[in-house]
């Protein structure tokens, strides 16, 4: 039988226990440096959190506070709140006109051809649908975008849409205030926010007497009284001319209607003001978004109601109005 050399066990002894030491410092330093990874971790996330923050720009925390406020009217689920009536047909010739689509109104949607009743003079399609409740005081937003189909006049007015508001009658076309919604390619011009004046509705524009285009009347613009050097008919008024704007190449515009009552209204197209009017009659009613000569998509209609007036300054200067939101 072997025997141990009790020197060769102290040794084996020894060995092991300096083993177990380096093993135990090698786990405390490891746990060190994983205990350190999670501190830098939180350290570097904190810091890009705050830089971001910081890098923020004053326009992204204005839009944010410009949404205070807002309510959604158009629930892109069903019609309620609304109604709609079309030149010719009935609620469910309308319903197919104003489509429900992925919560947005899609007018012409893809169930329709490239070319609806294209030039053929009967525009049965033609119409609006109606919001039921009626606003005076209020800024109105929401986003549209082209389509490729064609309907009804579409050679005479291509790409022709609008929304109405303050309208006494929901007659097809309404006695109202009209937000125009057009594009002419032939010019390459964009006529969103012109105003369109029919009979029934009264207010004062004032415009630029160099370029017919809207001017406000602080910066010169002079009141419209169907002068002769007026270039362009006499119920449109021009908007100013922007390259601002989206046209035929699938993106969005946003629009914003400001009404306060009869005391005035401001257009603005992607966040720029385009147009104003004046001492508005009458001063309230129901607002309808068009279906017209081409294919369009309205979403995001929101709404945001005053008990009382806002000074129409506050709309001009975007950083006031981003104020005043908070």
């Amino acid at each position: 039988m072997a025997t141990l050399d009790p020197f060769t066990g102290i040794e084996f002894a020894i060995n092991l226990i300096t083993l177990r030491n380096e093993t135990l410092e090698r786990m405390t330093q490891f746990s060190r440096i994983f205990q350190g990874s999670i501190f830098v971790g939180l350290l570097i996330g904190t810091l890009s959190a705050q830089a971001e923050q910081a890098s923020a720009t004053p326009e992204t925390q204005e839009q944010k506070a410009a949404e205070v406020g807002f309510t959604t009217i158009f629930n892109g689920e069903n019609y309620d709140g609304w109604y709609i009536k079309l030149k010719e047909g009935d609620e469910a010739l309308g319903q197919k006109v104003f489509a429900i689509d992925d919560g947005m109104i899609h007018v012409f949607d893809d169930s329709w051809p490239d070319e609806i009743d294209l030039n053929k003079g009967t525009d049965g399609t033609i119409g609006m649908i109606y919001t039921k409740k009626s606003y005076s005081r209020y800024h109105l937003k929401f986003d549209y975008k082209w389509g490729r189909k064609k309907a009804n006049y579409f050679d005479k007015w291509p790409w022709d849409a609008g929304v109405y508001y303050h309208i006494s009658d929901d007659k097809v076309y309404p006695t109202g205030i009209e937000f125009q919604i057009q594009y002419l390619p032939k010019d390459d011009r964009n006529r969103t926010g012109d105003l369109i004046k029919v009979p029934g509705q009264e207010y004062d524009w004032y415009f630029n007497p160099e370029n017919s285009q809207y001017l406000h009347p602080d910066d010169g613009g002079i009141l419209f009284t169907k002068q002769k050097s007026y270039v362009g008919r006499s119920w449109l008024y021009n908007a100013k001319v922007t390259r601002n704007f989206n046209a035929l190449n699938d993106q969005w515009n946003s629009c914003e209607i400001i009404v306060m009552g009869g005391e005035y209204a401001i257009h603005k197209l992607n966040g720029e003001v385009v147009n104003m009017a004046f001492n508005l009659k009458p001063g309230e009613g129901i607002i309808g978004f068009q279906s017209e000569t081409a294919e369009i998509l309205y979403r995001d209609i929101r709404i945001k109601e005053f008990d009382e007036s806002v000074p129409a300054e506050t709309f001009l200067n975007p950083r006031s109005e981003a104020k005043a939101a908070k």
